[in-house]
């Protein structure tokens, strides 16, 4: 049963709602603002209605009560009458969840209750997630929730453990070395070397010495012996990035140390046995490649054993603003700036951009609103110009505001009644071909037959 507060002075409205909602939820009354913090503090509440309209003081003693509350990680809904709207959306602005209109419609009351809980639900299940990647290092960089990531983590899982070959594959900035090193970091490897090596930053006519290593005198310039790559690797994990950009004979080298699992320094004869697990990653179609000659299919056919595709940002919208909230608190953090939040007008700008460099660009961009907001939250103004002018997301018409959620999660929901009628009625098919769980696709469909009950 969901524990509802509810804050309010208002005698009348309180026994209106305790008795309307009393069957369905744990509903507590409470007037006092010191009391529903130490109630909050407790962790026994999912959600807490705000009585605006309440004796409750000035906007900005509000707005202050509600950056307090904000920090039990409780939704916030707030509930008002038509002529104080605009102060309503000030306060979804500082981070309530949602608001409502008094006279409360019942039904309208409790999608909006149950809908702020699930979020809740889902963001500590996140944080849990997010905390149990956090004891092993580098994990807890792979962010996001999606149906996309969730095929990535579960590839992660299953490959750990395995010597055999991992083509990571992905546009430049999705965070294909975060894959890798995830693999390393869960893995039996976790404490011994993770060597990452940009395949294309090291030019044609050092690549061979770099990856295997010479002895003196092996080439002009080689004073001393030098171990390469595969060797300072050890029992580790080799990490060879860019592997599309390896020249012909590279390749032909390469190729032989995976079939031999040994390999020679530069001006030597004496085989050194290969011990490091090797992962690839490209940001190019290797099969593309293959067909137009210019990647070996051998070697293809060799480090393609398992392949984990990372999908681009623009792919993956609902993790924009996990992500972005991400990049916010780490470099506030870093800057020593108290920039707190991303107002939703922002975040809808930053949802409705192609993101062509990925997760990568939405980094740096935030880093740039950080430096240049002179509040506690990032707004439009703060935004480049490329993406103030990007087309804007459908707005869809709803009853509570067309806040970014709404939008999104009515989004879902579409997609997934699509879906469901694709597959001709088989929600364990469409729930496949979504990448997302059949318990989460019932969710979605049942959150449209709530909508389409409360507009009739």
């Amino acid at each position: 049963m969901i524990r509802l507060v509810i804050h309010s002075s208002d005698r009348k409205l309180q026994s209106v709602l305790a008795v309307t909602l009393g069957s369905e939820y744990d509903v507590l009354v409470e007037p006092d603002q010191e009391r529903i913090k130490n109630i909050l503090a407790g962790g026994q509440t999912d959600v807490l209605i705000l009585d605006f309209d309440s004796n409750l003081g000035s906007l900005d003693k509000l707005l202050d009560f509600l950056s307090e509350v904000r920090t039990f990680h409780t939704p916030v809904v707030v509930m008002t009458d038509d002529e104080t709207r605009a102060t309503a959306m000030q306060l979804v602005e500082h981070g309530a969840y949602d608001y409502f209109r008094k006279p409360p419609h019942l039904l309208e009351l409790k999608l909006v209750v149950r809908r702020a809980h699930e979020r809740a639900q889902l963001e500590r299940e996140l944080d849990a997630a997010r905390e149990e990647l956090h004891h092993f290092s580098g994990c807890d960089q792979l962010i996001g929730s999606s149906g996309r990531m969730q095929v990535v983590y579960n590839l992660i899982r299953r490959v750990v453990d395995l010597d055999a070959h991992v083509l990571i594959q992905g546009e430049s900035g999705t965070g294909k070395e975060l894959v890798a090193r995830a693999i390393h970091n869960l893995g039996e490897r976790a404490k011994l070397p993770f060597v990452a090596v940009s395949c294309g930053a090291i030019p044609e006519t050092l690549i061979e010495a770099e990856l295997f290593g010479h002895e003196k005198g092996a080439f002009t310039g080689a004073g001393a012996v030098r171990a390469g790559y595969f060797e300072t690797a050890g029992d580790g994990t080799l990490f060879l990035d860019e592997i599309g950009e390896l020249s012909p004979h590279t390749q032909v080298k390469l190729l032989r140390v995976l079939q031999e699992k040994e390999f020679c320094r530069l001006g030597s004869s004496r085989p050194i046995p290969l011990r490091a697990r090797l992962l690839f990653a490209t940001n190019r179609y290797l099969s593309e490649m293959v067909e137009k000659g210019t990647f070996r299919q051998d070697l293809y056919f060799r480090i393609d054993v398992l392949k984990i595709e990372v999908p681009p940002l623009r792919e993956r919208p609902e993790d924009i603003p996990t992500l972005a909230s991400h990049f916010m608190r780490l470099y506030a953090d870093a800057y020593r700036k108290p920039v707190r939040e991303i107002r939703r007008s922002a975040m809808e700008l930053l949802t409705a951009y192609s993101w062509p460099g990925n997760v990568r660009e939405l980094e740096n961009l935030i880093q740039r609103g950080v430096i240049l907001s002179e509040t506690e939250t990032i707004g439009p103004e703060s935004l480049p110009a490329m993406i103030q002018d990007s087309p804007h997301l459908t707005v869809v018409t709803s009853f509570a505001g067309d806040s970014f959620e709404e939008q999104l999660r009515e989004y879902k929901v579409r997609l997934a009644n699509k879906t469901v009628l694709e597959c001709n009625g088989n929600k364990t098919l469409a729930a496949r071909k979504l990448s997302i769980t059949r318990a989460y696709l019932h969710r979605l469909l049942r959150q449209g037959s709530d909508e389409k009950e409360l507009a009739s």
